[in-house]
């Protein structure tokens, strides 16, 4: 865009303000190459409109819009016809006089992907990164060298605690995309179950806080040492705050209840023996050189609670935990049948009775 500085929608010979609509989901705006303003949808309603104040310089002026899409809609009535991206109009308004210029008929590139990408700097083995790790910066790429592999074999991942929304990359496996600097809504969860119809708001958890912020890096990824992590950081984040997370798995837990489905191997079997099977809780240890060593808990009735603060119901059967011992204590994998012939009936007003069982591997 070609400014002379008498142009109607300015003000001050430079100051207008540039109004755009999209479909969503997120939007940057960059003049001359600095970012001047963002606009996020939201669950609700993805689309945009955004009006921004720039200050455009005499003579040729560079816009540049960067629209990013965050998933697409697969389920739902006429979802096909959901749309993601700008649509326009791209405006100039004058604050003061109401003038306007439509940009949206002008000649536009389009480019797909990020430079970055095709520089080959998700990889870190670039020859343009430069040394410094500047904070709260838009747009910036980032990268961690050199770094051993936690130690363990447990599941391990990334906490981005302290950065905003991007996209990461481990030794040049993308882990995906991050954005913990979004929190879900403050209001609307609440302990329910999950039983009866389906809704999108249904037994909603963390309100308040972000969707997510651990990501799962395989540990096949990574080498005992010099590995690399390389992020692409949307917003302005703070990646001296970015550690690792380990699990280590305390516990084993099942909840089952005599209304669950049959596991999906035992479908096949049931079909060809047509004998009645029946619902079953299934252990098993994450390693093969360990084995069931304890039962913590085993309620057959209506227990209450989940793993690590399981509690007995008013109904409960008085031989759960040695059934389960004895089934379990000593093997890598055991299974249980959910039945009152394995347990016996403690109540029989209770048409549906559940076993929740808690285990540990050593």
């Amino acid at each position: 865009t070609d400014i002379k500085g008498d142009e109607p929608f300015l003000n001050d010979a430079s100051q207008t303000t540039i109004h755009v609509k999209s479909l969503g989901h997120v939007l940057h705006l960059f003049v001359n190459g600095q970012l001047e303003g963002s606009a996020f949808g939201n669950s609700g309603n993805p689309q945009i409109s955004k009006d921004i104040s720039i200050t455009l310089k005499r003579g040729t002026n560079n816009i540049d819009l960067l629209s990013l899409t965050v998933g697409l809609q697969n389920y739902g009535a006429f979802f096909d016809k959901t749309g993601a991206g700008i649509t326009g109009p791209v405006e100039l308004e004058g604050l003061k006089n109401g003038s306007t210029v439509d940009l949206s008929s002008q000649r536009w590139t389009y480019q797909i992907g990020l430079k970055g990408e095709s520089l080959g700097l998700d990889t870190g083995g670039s020859s343009l990164w430069v040394s410094g790790s500047p904070k709260g910066q838009p747009l910036t790429w980032y990268k961690v060298t050199n770094f051993d592999a936690p130690s363990g074999d447990g599941p391990l991942a990334i906490d981005f605690t302290g950065m905003a929304k991007g996209e990461a990359w481990v030794n040049g496996q993308g882990i995906g995309r991050y954005w913990p600097g979004y929190n879900a809504p403050s209001s609307g969860c609440s302990d329910c179950s999950y039983k009866g119809t389906y809704s999108s708001s249904k037994c909603l958890k963390n309100c308040g806080k972000p969707s997510q912020k651990l990501y799962h890096v395989p540990r096949s990824w990574l080498k005992p040492s010099g590995n690399v992590l390389v992020l692409l950081e949307e917003i302005g984040g703070d990646p001296t705050k970015i550690s690792f997370a380990t699990q280590e798995l305390e516990s084993l837990c099942s909840h089952v209840s005599q209304s669950h489905p049959l596991p999906i191997d035992a479908w096949s079997q049931n079909k060809k023996s047509k004998s009645k099977s029946e619902p079953r809780v299934s252990l098993e240890c994450p390693h093969p050189n360990q084995v069931i060593s304890s039962i913590k808990f085993a309620s057959f009735g209506t227990p209450q609670g989940k793993c690590g603060s399981f509690s007995h119901g008013e109904c409960r059967s008085t031989n759960a935990l040695s059934v389960l011992k004895k089934a379990c204590v000593g093997s890598t994998r055991c299974s249980v049948a959910v039945t009152t012939s394995k347990f016996g009936d403690p109540c029989k007003n209770v048409l549906v009775k559940s076993l929740a069982v808690e285990a540990s591997c050593a």
